[in-house]
């Protein structure tokens, strides 16, 4: 494969790709407040916690940075990733600290302000923070051994299980009916007792998917903005307060990826990754919206399964040597498209361009619920 010219590089710049995210979902945002008729009550807009989260994280950041760059919480680079990735090294993470706090908070607030589902917003916020928790110590971890090995996976799903376990407890017993689960085209299955388990392993999974799509600039941060915009759209009709949560969600989201795109000045680490999972998850299971959220989540389930079809066909594959094949350059998948010599930023317009794809044909086959 030829390498990129300069002017393909600058092409898919990540400032261009930043900008034309932005004005895209807030065109959209304003065009779905006027669809809606919300704009005769401004507390139940879909822009205005866009642009106040969106704003609010962005400010933040501008003193949260600097912060964290004399606080020496530079980001270590794994031996084993792309080379090209080495120069990064230093490069302030744990940057979940400033903006998930901020659309949680505003997120609360104002579904309150607007009388409009405020438990169910607060108990979202609940798990999305204890899912940053787990990634902080996470980062935590990281920063202190001035290496790749924060807690221990068993640690680590350990509190996962427990937050989800919790959660999925609370939404049993104030609501028997999430039991039964709706899917698409009026069907609907019973799974009682299962929805324990069921829930569970959705909050793990997703919360985990987002922080193995979290390895490229601007990536995590954008595709999860474009996932918030479209589960909020979908569930407008019916949980008004959740679609305010994933408003400030996804304007957060923006807010950081103005620091975090390609060169970016701040990763968001595990503890911004791991709680935007947490957050996406509980807004399905709240709303009792799986179908819709395993949509809105496609890219994140591709990333996931890339990496356990890699480590699967490398077992299987192992030769006398012990040495075994490989299905992708490297995984997760996005570092196959760059290690065949996309540039980043392509890469990561390439999977904006999916996620909106996704949100989209979600959008779609909703109507049909």
């Amino acid at each position: 494969m030829e390498s990129p010219s300069p002017a393909q590089i600058d092409f898919w710049s990540g400032k261009r790709l930043y900008v034309l995210l932005l004005a895209g979902l807030l065109v959209s945002a304003m065009l779905s407040d006027i669809a809606a008729n919300r704009w005769s009550q401004p507390l139940s807009c879909f822009t205005l916690p866009f642009v106040a989260s969106a704003g609010l994280a962005s400010a933040l950041g501008y003193w949260a940075v600097p912060w964290l760059r004399r606080l020496k919480a530079g980001q270590v680079i794994r031996e084993d990733g792309p080379q090209s990735h080495l120069k990064k090294a230093g490069t302030p993470t744990m940057g979940g600290i400033f903006f998930v706090p901020a659309s949680l908070v505003l997120g609360v607030a104002w579904a309150w302000m607007a009388g409009i589902q405020g438990l169910e917003v607060t108990a979202a916020a609940l798990l999305t923070a204890a899912l940053g928790f787990v990634g902080w110590l996470d980062d935590w971890q990281v920063l202190r051994k001035k290496s790749n090995k924060g807690l221990s996976a068993r640690v680590r799903l350990a509190i996962e299980f427990g937050a989800g376990g919790l959660f999925a407890l609370w939404l049993l017993l104030t609501r028997p009916d999430i039991s039964t689960l709706v899917l698409p085209f009026g069907l609907a299955v019973p799974i009682g007792i299962l929805f324990l388990f069921l829930a569970v392993f959705v909050v793990a999974a997703e919360s985990n998917a987002v922080n193995l799509t979290d390895g490229m600039d601007g990536l995590a941060a954008g595709t999860t903005a474009i996932a918030f915009f479209g589960l909020g759209q979908i569930v407008a009709p019916d949980w008004p307060g959740l679609t305010l949560f994933c408003a400030c969600m996804s304007g957060s989201c923006m807010g950081f990826l103005a620091h975090n795109h390609h060169p970016a000045k701040v990763f968001m680490g595990d503890t911004g990754s791991l709680a935007l999972g947490g957050a996406l998850a509980a807004v399905g299971l709240i709303s009792n919206s799986l179908w819709v959220l395993l949509m809105v989540s496609g890219l994140f389930l591709a990333e996931s399964l890339s990496v356990i079809a890699q480590v699967g066909y490398y077992k299987a594959t192992k030769g006398p040597d012990g040495i075994g094949k490989r299905l992708f350059k490297m995984a997760p998948i996005h570092h196959h498209f760059e290690q065949s010599g996309w540039p980043e930023s392509r890469v990561v317009a390439t999977f904006y361009g999916i996620a909106i794809a996704l949100a989209l044909l979600a959008l779609n086959l909703s109507q049909f619920a």
